[in-house]
C-alpha cells in the first residue's frame, strides 16, 4: 500500500481483527471500585494508547503528518466494531481526540498539529479544555479570564471550572479574553496551556455520587510564549465555536476521532436496560414498552449520527458544519434563517430546522435555550 492507495474498509477490518485478537486484552465490564485516586487508570489508557500505536491502529482518521492513518470514517467504524471485545483507551476518546485534538486540527498551527496531536496519538499526552468560569453560567463568551501581553509573551490570570479530567491532562485548551475594548466575542483567544506551568493551581471537584471527574483551575501569572496561541490573537471565538461543534459532534455520537465503544470504567453509567434487570420489572408490559422506545431512539440516533457524518464528508451541509473559505453569517429573511456567503461560486444552503440542526450540530433557524451549545451561530466565519 502506497501514499497514493487506500487500502479497502473489509481488508482493514481482517488486518484488525487478527491484530486484536493477538495484542489486546480482552474487555472487563466490571466496574472499578471508586477510590480517590485514579492515577493507574489513566496510566493504563496510556499503554493501550501506545499499543495501538504501535500496531499501527492509532488516530486512524487523524491525517498522516500528524502521526494518523488518514483513513475515512468507514475505516474507524470497522475497527471500531472489531475490538468491541477488546480493552480500549476509552478514557481519551473526550476530550483528548473528540473534541481537543479535533479542534486543533481545524485551526492550530502546523507545528501544534505536529506537536499536540501526534503525541496524544502516541499515547504520550493527554489534552483538556479550560472554558467554563465559575462566574459565567452559561455565557462563554462573557469570561473573564485574561491574558495580558509581556514583551512577545503572554500573561494568564484568572479561573475555569467544570474541566472534565483536567487532573490527567498535559496540556488544556484555554479561553482568555485579550482585548477589553471590544465587544464580547472579538476579544478573545484561544492558549494551548500545560497544566503543570508555574502558576496553575488544580482542584478535583467531588460530585454527589463520588465521582471526581471534573476539575476547578486557578491561573496565577503563568508566562506562556506566543507559540501557545491558537489561531489568531482576537480571534479565539471561531476556534471555541470548532470546539463546540467538536464537543457536541462527541456528544452526538458523530465524532470520526472516537476508537472503541462504551464509557470508560472510571465514569460507569447506569443504563435503562440494566435498570430494568435491577428492578426485576422485565415483565411489564408498560416497562417493555418503554424499553423498546429507548432502544428504538438510541438505534435512530445512531443512523442520524452517521448520516450526518457523511453529509459532512461530501461537503452537503452548510458552512457551520464545515470550514467555510468565505465570509459566512446567518441573516433572519421572511421565512426562515438563511446563509449569506461571500465565497465565489457558491451557493448559499439554507439554515436546517432546528432538529436537524441539533442533530448535525448546526446553526437552527430557531433559537437555542443553552448559551454554549448555539456558540456557533454567534460568530461570522472568517475563512477559516
Amino acid at each position: 500500500m502506497t501514499d497514493s492507495t487506500t487500502e479497502s474498509v473489509e481488508s482493514f477490518r481482517s488486518r484488525a481483527r487478527v491484530w486484536l485478537a493477538d495484542n489486546m486484552p480482552p474487555r472487563d465490564d466490571a466496574p472499578p471500585p471508586l477510590v480517590e485516586d485514579d492515577t493507574h487508570e489513566w496510566e493504563r489508557a496510556r499503554e493501550l494508547q501506545r499499543m495501538l500505536y504501535a500496531g499501527g491502529f492509532a488516530g486512524i482518521c487523524f491525517p498522516r503528518e500528524y502521526g494518523g492513518l488518514g483513513l475515512t470514517i468507514a475505516h474507524q467504524q470497522a475497527f471500531t466494531e472489531e475490538s468491541d471485545p477488546y480493552e480500549m483507551p476509552l478514557m481519551l476518546n473526550v476530550p483528548t481526540f473528540a473534541i481537543c485534538a479535533a479542534t486543533l486540527l481545524d485551526t492550530a498551527d502546523e507545528e501544534q498539529k505536529r506537536d499536540r496531536i501526534g503525541a496524544a496519538i502516541r499515547g504520550d499526552e493527554i489534552l483538556c479544555q479550560f472554558l467554563s468560569e465559575p462566574s459565567g453560567g452559561s455565557d462563554l463568551a462573557g469570561l473573564i479570564t485574561r491574558a495580558d501581553r509581556d514583551g512577545d509573551g503572554w500573561v494568564l490570570n484568572g479561573a475555569k471550572t467544570w474541566s472534565t479530567s483536567a487532573y490527567a491532562a498535559d496540556w488544556g485548551l484555554c479561553l482568555a479574553r485579550t482585548d477589553w475594548d471590544v465587544s464580547k466575542h472579538r476579544g478573545l483567544t484561544m492558549f494551548l496551556v500545560p497544566t503543570k506551568a508555574p502558576g496553575v493551581t488544580m482542584n478535583r471537584i467531588r460530585m454527589i455520587n463520588g465521582n471526581r471527574e471534573f476539575c476547578e483551575e486557578f491561573f496565577d501569572d503563568v508566562v506562556l510564549p506566543a507559540s501557545a496561541v491558537v489561531g489568531e490573537v482576537g480571534d479565539g471565538w471561531t476556534v471555541a465555536s470548532r470546539q463546540l461543534f467538536h464537543e457536541r459532534n462527541a456528544l452526538g455520537g458523530g465524532s470520526p476521532f472516537v476508537s472503541g465503544r462504551g464509557e470508560p470504567r472510571t465514569m460507569p453509567r447506569v443504563t435503562p436496560p440494566n435498570a430494568v434487570r435491577a428492578s426485576g420489572r422485565a415483565d411489564d408490559p408498560r416497562v417493555r414498552e418503554m424499553l423498546g422506545e429507548h432502544l428504538t431512539l438510541n438505534r435512530v440516533a445512531e443512523q442520524t449520527a452517521d448520516r450526518v457524518s457523511r453529509a459532512i464528508g461530501s461537503g452537503a451541509l452548510p458552512p457551520a458544519a464545515r470550514r467555510c473559505r468565505g465570509s459566512c453569517t446567518p441573516r433572519p429573511s421572511s421565512a426562515a434563517r438563511t446563509w449569506r456567503c461571500a465565497s465565489p461560486g457558491r451557493t448559499p444552503p439554507r439554515a436546517p430546522g432546528p432538529r436537524r440542526a441539533w442533530a448535525a450540530g448546526l446553526p437552527s433557524a430557531t433559537s437555542c435555550g443553552r448559551a454554549r451549545a448555539s456558540a456557533a451561530v454567534a460568530p461570522r466565519c472568517r475563512g477559516t
